[in-house]
């Protein structure tokens, strides 16, 4: 199956610098794509060029089979792009601003289709400057989609959002997948990339710097760390000998393990032969975010 998106040697300078220093990605049909990076790692510049609003000055773009370069408008239809800020038709509708939308495509989705996906039903005959700040995105995608495009690009789709809105508006990405159609995430909320990628790209530098599943990325850390409380009354050489040295902060016993299964099974026959009870006992494996700091890098404050 040919990518949705393929990318080989992407160059972007501005003045004397790399923003995109080489950059190689493939995007598979139908998949979830989050791309990641710190500000100033080059992730806005290489939508911008992928969407066909930004000139490149190097390496070989295809978005859909075609070179967003020179593609013209029967390409860009097949693309729907929610971007970080947008302000609704204010008198218009939900139902009338998805039916002006849908007259600029050949062939668009059903309004009321598309009211459903995104879930306004209850709000279609209500005017789009009354609406909540999440159902005013839940709009945004709706005008993303009217045009039944074969990929969608969401630029921090959730900034802003309470919780409960976050969780409800992954719901409506999530429904993408299940329509086959292909979605790159930018997002800064780790969380987020978890749930909703099928594959992650983490940039720095201009390059991807990492590529995969979330799980194969939190594999690249293979440290679990195992936490409790110090028994009362006992020093840190009282404990058994694990795998990797044990730290003592403010009565808090931590270890950084490769072997979280040997070391746990030490600790608790240990415990038990002693009739100990380990407080606080916890193992946690590192989290996306960690690996995302630990790949990302220290990186300018300016995004580009």
């Amino acid at each position: 199956m040919t990518p949705a998106i393929s990318v080989t040697g992407l160059l972007k300078r501005y003045g004397d610098r790399n923003v995109v220093d080489g950059l190689d990605l493939e995007v598979q049909q139908g998949e979830v794509l989050a791309f990641l990076g710190r500000n100033g790692a080059g992730k806005t510049t290489t939508t911008e060029i992928l969407e066909g609003y930004r000139e490149r000055d190097g390496g070989e773009v295809l978005v859909l089979g075609q070179d967003p370069a020179t593609a013209g408008a029967d390409w860009r239809a097949k693309l729907g792009i929610v971007l970080q800020e947008s302000r609704p038709l204010g008198a218009l509708t939900v139902r009338e601003t998805l039916r002006l939308y849908a007259a600029y495509f050949p062939h668009p989705r059903g309004v009321d289709e598309v009211i459903a996906l995104v879930g306004l039903e209850e709000q279609a005959n209500q005017r789009a400057g009354r609406l909540s700040g999440g159902q005013q995105r839940r709009l945004d995608v709706g005008v993303a989609l009217i045009g039944n495009p074969e990929l969608v690009f969401l630029d921090e789709p959730t900034t802003g959002f309470d919780p409960d809105a976050r969780r409800q508006f992954w719901d409506v990405i999530s429904g993408l997948r299940d329509l086959g159609t292909t979605v790159f995430l930018t997002t800064h909320y780790m969380d987020e990339a978890q749930v909703l990628a099928d594959r992650v790209a983490v940039m720095r530098d201009g390059k991807v710097a990492a590529l995969g599943t979330p799980a194969e990325l939190q594999a690249l850390r293979g440290d679990v760390e195992i936490r409790f409380v110090l028994p009362t009354g006992l020093a840190l050489d009282a404990l058994p000998q694990l795998s990797k040295p044990t730290l003592l902060t403010g009565g808090e016993v931590r270890v950084e393990t490769t072997a979280p299964t040997a070391d746990l099974a030490a600790l608790c026959t240990w415990a038990e032969g002693r009739g100990l009870e380990l407080e606080g006992l916890t193992v946690e494996r590192p989290t996306l975010e960690d690996v995302f700091l630990a790949i990302a890098g220290d990186h300018a404050e300016v995004d580009a």
